[in-house]
């Protein structure tokens, strides 16, 4: 897979798929990890494996993202493509960084998926992927941006943010959403590629932690409750008031020993809570409870080492864990108490930066690590006793291993499209993925 290509400005968007890459990958070998490149070698994408492919630059990267929730409808497999995302950035120059709301629009299908899906169109532009385009939003935000999570909060697009200052801030994007929905209308100029509007913002509500942080989550079944967990191993549980605001508790949840890494409140339930840390451990929390008393269960040695992310099941009682030891675990609730994964996963050979279910099916999901590597798994192959092939080093595919996508440096973050069954983005050092692959 190739790199994405330089940004002509601030921000850029670009499709994959040009004809002189098709020659490259028909004219190579299929590229599988661990196996050494030459020189004069260059990784490029199998557009045959992929239905839709684009990748994305910003000034500065970023290290987390999270979809917005859009009217243009549910299940969609439409092309071209829209999504929207909201993103903050990581300058150098702490004055530098922004919240960002894109708008991702004319994403085609790769140009092979096309010729596949219809043999007999023989319109000339079918050939032409450079309809993509990003149109963005951006406000100024005080420090860089470690984590973000949208909700819809009474009918506002709420954006929560966890600076590397230790503060939290809720950003209500209506203004960014308009702006980069409709950019004539709401006061835009128009542009034919990069689109970027700065706008005057302000938070809607702070609360400082004690250090900064990384874990935050809004609950998908209380409206406008949301969850902050810091490096000092606190996690503080938020309550939006009847005046628009939020209270926040101020008796953390501390059982924690260390830096709480990522947390998730369950799908179904409004008071449970799940949490990991750097002290290798997990534990799920009862927030109805005093703080001392909250924690139901806790799994002491989840991992061999930090433990860095977790995602809970939409569909079944799960949820898996990625550590730094570069071990996924999925872990059964209804068994939890044991300490014992129902499955482990060892194919990563760096720590695991970020996982996630697909949310429309039970067992499938998605993770990344540090060794460049966003994959995708299938636990119901797991029972298929036919051994996977061989990889570099001989050592062998496992069975549950459906897709491995790569091209990107130090993949931060990935999330499934909530209303785009099987379409992905992953953030990296390198920049942003926008793909759907013919595995999902």
């Amino acid at each position: 897979m190739s790199s994405s290509p330089s940004a002509s400005e601030d921000e850029a968007m670009s499709s994959s798929g040009s004809e002189s890459e098709d020659e490259a990958m028909d004219a190579g070998d299929v590229y599988l990890p661990g196996k050494p490149i030459e020189e004069n070698e260059e990784l490029v994408y199998d557009s045959t494996a992929y239905h839709l492919y684009h990748a994305a630059q910003t000034e500065a990267p970023c290290l987390s993202f999270d979809f917005v929730k859009d009217a243009l409808g549910d299940a969609r497999s439409e092309y071209p493509m829209t999504a929207f995302v909201v993103a903050g950035t990581q300058a150098e120059a702490s004055k530098q960084n922004h919240l960002m709301l894109m708008k991702l629009h004319g994403m085609e299908r790769t140009k092979q998926a096309s010729e596949d899906d219809d043999d007999e169109d023989d319109d000339e532009d079918s050939d032409d992927e450079s309809t993509a385009e990003m149109c963005m939003a951006r406000v100024k935000h005080t420090g860089p941006v470690n984590r973000v999570r949208c909700a819809c909060v009474e009918n506002r697009q709420v954006v929560a943010t966890f600076a590397e200052t230790g503060h939290v801030h809720l950003w209500d994007t209506t203004s960014m959403l308009q702006r980069v929905d409709n950019p004539i209308a709401s006061g835009g100029s128009k542009k034919k590629k990069a689109n970027v509007h700065d706008l005057p913002g302000t938070p809607l509500f702070t609360f400082r932690h004690q250090r900064e942080g990384f874990a935050l989550d809004w609950s998908p079944v209380v409206g406008g409750r949301l969850a902050s967990g810091d490096c000092h191993h606190h996690i503080h549980i938020w309550e939006p008031d009847e005046a628009g605001k939020w209270n926040v508790n101020q008796h953390a949840l501390a059982s924690h020993k260390s830096s709480v890494e990522d947390l998730q409140w369950s799908p179904d339930q409004a008071h449970v809570l799940a949490s990991c840390s750097s002290d290798q451990s997990v534990r799920v929390w009862d927030v109805r409870a005093k703080p001392s008393k909250a924690c139901m269960i806790t799994v002491e040695n989840a991992h061999s080492a930090d433990v860095n992310v977790l995602s809970w099941n939409r569909k079944a009682p799960f949820f898996v864990t990625g550590g730094d030891d570069g071990v996924l675990r999925t872990w059964d609730l209804r068994q939890l108490s044991d300490g014992q994964p129902i499955a482990e996963f060892k194919h990563h050979t760096a720590a695991i930066t970020s996982v996630e279910w697909l949310p429309s099916e039970s067992s499938v999901f998605a993770s990344s690590g540090a060794d460049d590597q966003l994959v995708q798994w299938d636990l119901s192959l797991e029972t298929d006793k036919e051994a996977g092939k061989p990889m570099a080093g001989g050592d062998e595919v496992p069975p549950a291993l459906l897709f491995i996508h790569q091209g990107q440096k130090d993949i931060k973050e990935l999330h499934w499209h909530p209303q785009i069954p099987g379409l992905m983005v992953s953030t990296a050092l390198s920049g942003f993925n926008v793909f759907k692959t013919i595995s999902v």
